[in-house]
């Protein structure tokens, strides 16, 4: 009989204060691939300081072990979960974690966090010349502490290489269906994301609080129903005078209302709309000038500028970053 294969360990670094979903989460994903293949393809270990029990944020009380009796050959993936404020400041300066993790991160096949616990893998230089990405409350002060990486302020979840990232709480879910996806397939990870009752593979570059949700946010703007048709209609001309006729005012008056209420001139709204539809297309088997053509920039070259001008990366290196999904039309 062939020797069965050991499962892929995944080690979660957890610590006084951690967020439990940043937890529990990824280790739900892990474990629903071992019921729904009915192997052990994953053995999920919570690794703490001390290996005393763990109280999380959410008043959920965990059982980890000591990380100096954790032996680190043998670590498939390795992650920092994230925390409170408080939690998170005294984990960076623990120093049971950093040489734990220093000393795991070398063997280990992928490593990464989820949340804020990208600032624990800064802090203990693990994340130099990345790219990465957390949750978006803290992208400012992560960038600001540590200028060697760069800091993705959008993504759902960042791979850079061997390090995963995610923005935090539900996108470590998204994050580890993206792993098992990569590890074994498409099929398992859409079958734990229908046991999770999550959406199936929600991609990582994705952003996490796009134009349109900005929009939403703001309930009380009378625009609403016209950035919902402009999402709709991102190929069309969407100049001032277009939606100002639209919106039934005159131009200068639309851009003034425009802009107050939304906290963004009409065209810099639009342009990002249009970029955030860039972002998901570039996950899928587009050309660069069909997807130029979709989101209303005309031409690829165009489309290009804009896009590094915010994101930082043209597009052609980012899509080097992502998984292309295939022909599917991603405004669905």
């Amino acid at each position: 009989m062939p020797r069965r294969k050991a499962p892929r360990r995944i080690v979660l670094v957890v610590y006084e204060g951690a967020q439990i979903l940043d937890i529990t989460g990824p280790s739900a994903v892990f474990t629903s691939a071992n019921r729904c293949s009915g192997e052990e393809l994953y053995a999920v270990e919570l690794v703490s300081s001390s290996g005393a029990p763990v109280r999380t944020s959410g008043a959920v009380t965990v059982v980890t072990r000591a990380a100096r009796s954790v032996p680190v050959l043998g670590i498939d993936t390795l992650l920092a979960v994230g925390g409170d404020d408080v939690a998170v400041l005294a984990a960076m300066e623990d120093p049971t974690l950093r040489d734990f993790m220093r000393r795991a991160v070398p063997g280990a096949r992928r490593y990464g966090s989820v949340c804020s616990g990208t600032f624990l893998l800064a802090r203990f230089g693990l994340l130099d010349g990345r790219r990465v990405a957390t949750h978006w409350d803290g992208c400012a002060l992560l960038a600001e502490n540590f200028p060697a990486l760069t800091v993705d302020p959008d993504a759902l979840y960042m791979v850079d290489g061997p390090v995963w990232t995610s923005a935090g709480v539900t996108t470590g879910i998204d994050m580890a269906l993206a792993m098992v996806e990569e590890d074994h397939d498409a099929s398992l990870a859409g079958e734990i994301a229908q046991r999770l009752v999550v959406y199936a593979r929600r991609p990582g570059h994705q952003s996490q609080f796009s134009a349109l949700l900005r929009a939403q946010v703001r309930r009380d703007t009378p625009y609403a129903e016209l950035v919902q048709w402009m999402h709709e209609h991102l190929e069309e001309e969407l100049g001032v005078e277009a939606l100002a006729k639209r919106a039934g005012q005159s131009p200068r008056d639309f851009h003034r209302k425009f802009s107050r209420s939304l906290g963004q001139t009409p065209a810099r709204f639009v342009e990002n709309l249009r970029l955030d539809r860039v972002r998901i297309l570039l996950g899928h088997a587009f050309a660069l000038k069909e997807i130029a053509d979709q989101t209303g920039f005309g031409t690829a070259v165009r489309m290009s500028r804009a896009f590094e001008r915010r994101f930082g990366v043209k597009p052609s290196l980012f899509r080097q970053m992502v998984p292309i999904a295939g022909l599917t039309d991603a405004r669905q």
